[in-house]
């Protein structure tokens, strides 16, 4: 599928983002706004290209949120796009056990954000959310996740692709409320990045 312009434009932007952030990294590696701003973009990048790309960048978006949360352990900023990375690795896992840790990790990243910042709603939901995460993984990966086909086969008679019609519907659905609450989760990673960018430093 060809992407859209909108995506080529997400694209540009957080590339953009990025290549802003790892140039100010070189100049101070002590920065937790850029360091967040920087895993923000990562993450985002993450949703716009192949999976196994997608993997790493979450991967290299953790890691330079946790390298802000070692300069600064109460940035709820970067606490909460820990989260939401950790979320997007713990459903690409197909590893049930695995996944479970990171949905773990991601439920006490959410706790400490809203423990740094109590009133905000965007952190409260992600935490309410997070508890709901386990079960949609387990209802997506049951269901084929990433992989699933919805065409029979073909040596699927039509009846039975008929038979099956309503499971594949659910699947889908899941599979989309899935991808719309991670790709909801990275959209507003990016709010804080941008929202911070364009502040006078």
């Amino acid at each position: 599928m060809e992407p859209s312009q909108e995506d080529i434009e997400r694209l540009i932007m957080f590339e953009h983002a990025r290549i802003i952030a790892e140039t100010h990294y070189a100049k101070d590696p002590t920065d937790a706004d850029n360091l967040t701003r920087w895993g923000g973009a990562l993450l985002e990048l993450s949703h716009l290209g192949d999976a196994n790309e997608g993997r790493n960048m979450i991967k290299v978006a953790i890691s330079k949120l946790e390298e802000a949360l070692s300069i600064n352990p109460v940035k709820h900023e970067a606490l909460w796009c820990l989260g939401n990375a950790l979320t997007s690795l713990a459903f690409i896992t197909p590893d049930t056990d695995e996944a479970q840790i990171l949905f773990e990790e991601a439920s006490d990243s959410f706790q400490k954000a809203v423990n740094q910042c109590p009133g905000n709603e965007l952190y409260l939901q992600s935490l309410a959310n997070s508890s709901k995460a386990p079960e949609l993984h387990y209802e997506f990966h049951k269901h084929g996740g990433f992989n699933q086909t919805h065409q029979p086969s073909g040596g699927e008679s039509t009846t039975s692709a008929r038979a099956k019609g309503p499971a594949k519907t659910k699947s889908s659905d899941l599979k989309y409320d899935v991808l719309g609450w991670v790709i909801l989760a990275a959209g507003v990673v990016i709010w804080v990045g941008m929202a911070k960018s364009q502040m006078p430093r």
